[in-house]
């Protein structure tokens, strides 16, 4: 992730909360924006989301690139391949090899290695 520069804070991506499950069995509905009239609310709104689904991937991608990294800890008795890795995440073995790197260097980074 990329660090903003000093003095400048990037928006806060809106919250993204769970939707009620008669809400999400209709294909139609997407938090609210299909019952949106105003265009500017409705560009507003679309792009909190936007920004809320992109932080989301951000966060979730580095939690799995920990998660590979940890599991393919050569100290762990239980420790598994960058294939088995890939197989259990759906990835190919070279992206699990890449993702097992990033997590190395996340934990770096963080103290955790």
């Amino acid at each position: 992730m990329t660090e903003a520069p000093q003095g400048h804070r990037k928006p806060r991506p809106a919250a993204l909360l769970f939707e009620p499950a008669e809400a999400v069995a209709d294909p139609e509905h997407f938090f609210d924006l299909e019952a949106m009239d105003d265009p500017r609310a409705l560009l507003t709104r679309a792009t909190e989301l936007t920004l809320a689904f992109r932080a989301a991937t951000d966060r979730a991608v580095e939690y799995q690139a920990l998660a590979a990294a940890q599991l393919a800890d050569p100290r762990r008795f239980d420790r598994m391949t960058p294939g088995d890795i890939a197989e259990r995440a759906g990835w190919t073995e070279d992206y699990a090899r890449k993702m097992i790197e990033f997590g190395r260097g996340l934990a770096r980074q963080d103290g955790h290695a």
